[in-house]
């Protein structure tokens, strides 16, 4: 079994266009479709940890900072909070699946979660593989 890790992004601003109507800002959706919005999350993750396919998963609130360091005895560099132009990542999974095949699948699955009129947003969904554990080096 292979790690990997699904982002979920909102507002994406590149690759392929989303299809009509289905993206509708979460702000402009009545509280009864993002309960479904959140609950089709819930059911999924329940689903593929029957499976014994997930690992972990968290909203994430839509500000973020890029921090780095920047020498001895400096202040911290950070750039943001970003601009709404900017892509959110608005939260994360990690399933721990058999092949690239299944995580795709997997996250095909999740970007079915429902919208603006209870449709499918069909949302693009990131699956980054983890590195395995590194070899081990015996002499």
């Amino acid at each position: 079994m292979a790690k990997y890790l699904l982002l979920k992004h909102y507002r994406r601003t590149t690759g392929p266009a989303n299809l009509p109507g289905t993206d509708v800002p979460m702000d402009q959706w009545t509280p009864e479709e993002i309960d479904a919005h959140v609950q089709f999350m819930r059911d999924w993750a329940a689903e593929m940890a029957e499976r014994g396919e997930y690992v972990d998963g968290q909203a994430l609130e839509p500000r973020g900072t890029f921090v780095r360091y920047d020498g001895e005895g400096r202040a911290p560099v950070t750039d943001g909070p970003f601009p709404e132009t900017k892509e959110l990542i608005a939260g994360w999974m990690v399933i721990d699946v058999d092949s690239d095949e299944r995580a795709y699948e997997a996250a095909a699955s999740l970007s079915a979660a429902p919208g603006q009129g209870g449709r499918p947003i069909h949302e693009w969904i990131e699956v980054r593989p983890f590195y395995g554990e590194p070899p081990v080096v015996t002499e």
